[in-house]
């Protein structure tokens, strides 16, 4: 088959006003809903339903809000993806991203390249996920949550703070360390690991108000490297607050030394 074909399986339903990308695959039973536009390479495999009314009581389903999904993206059974709630507005999900069956992505939220949610992720309203993030299977996210790039959340955490950029997470909003594997496999130098075990120290195992540490860190500069420039500037915006090292200090050992 022509490798820029666009395949419909059997009973699947794409709706007039869809869009698809060349090499896109919809299987048997999935729903594309008007609105959506899926980049090139996009699978969207049996019982997905992309492009689903917001679940929000306020909203009038005649607004012109859609779904937007980046190349090669995968999205698994059952998978579900919310439109925006705003007119000319999409719900965003990026390229290469790998969203495991069950998972939900709830209506205006932005999800970066590169991330992978496990079976039965749950993202409320207005979530953003940076790129190559890891979410642990069954995690749940409280409405306009955080989630720095490269930061992996274990399964089955509750989530409804923000989680900084290279953080590990847990439980009810508990970090608990850096994502040191996600980073070495970014490839990023010694020198890089070393800046944000350092930025992780002054915020997190310091006496005071995080957002206040963080921009105290960044002031007094030393920091070269985007990665632990981008860890500090983190904690300059937000609603929801922070999530806060594990009670007692008790996060990675290397780290806190």
């Amino acid at each position: 088959m022509n490798d820029t074909a666009v395949s419909i399986h059997a009973s699947a339903i794409v709706e007039d006003g869809a869009r698809l990308g060349p090499g896109c695959v919809v299987h048997a039973q999935a729903i594309v809903r008007r609105h959506v536009e899926l980049g090139a390479g996009v699978i969207v495999h049996p019982g997905a339903v992309i492009g689903g009314d917001p679940q929000d009581l306020k909203f009038d389903p005649a607004t012109a809000s859609g779904v937007r999904v980046g190349a090669r993206t995968v999205l698994r059974e059952h998978v579900t993806i919310n439109r925006a709630t705003r007119p000319g507005t999409c719900t965003e999900v990026g390229a290469d991203c790998f969203l495991m069956s069950g998972s939900h992505v709830a209506h205006d939220c932005r999800v970066g390249d590169g991330v992978v949610m496990a079976n039965a992720v749950l993202l409320a309203g207005h979530v953003q996920v940076g790129d190559r993030a890891f979410l642990g299977g069954a995690a749940l996210f409280h409405q306009f949550v955080r989630i720095g790039q490269l930061a992996m959340i274990s399964g089955g955490a509750r989530m409804a703070q923000d989680v900084p950029p290279f953080a590990m997470a847990a439980e009810r909003n508990e970090i608990i360390g850096l994502n040191r594997v996600g980073i070495r496999r970014r490839g990023c130098p010694r020198e890089t690991l070393g800046e944000l075990k350092r930025a992780f120290r002054a915020v997190y195992l310091a006496p005071g108000n995080i957002r206040e540490l963080a921009a105290a860190a960044l002031a007094e500069g030393g920091y070269a490297s985007a990665e632990g420039r981008a860890f500090l500037e983190f904690f300059a915006a937000g609603r929801r607050g922070f999530a806060r090292a594990r009670r007692g200090g008790d996060v990675e050992p290397d780290v806190a030394d």
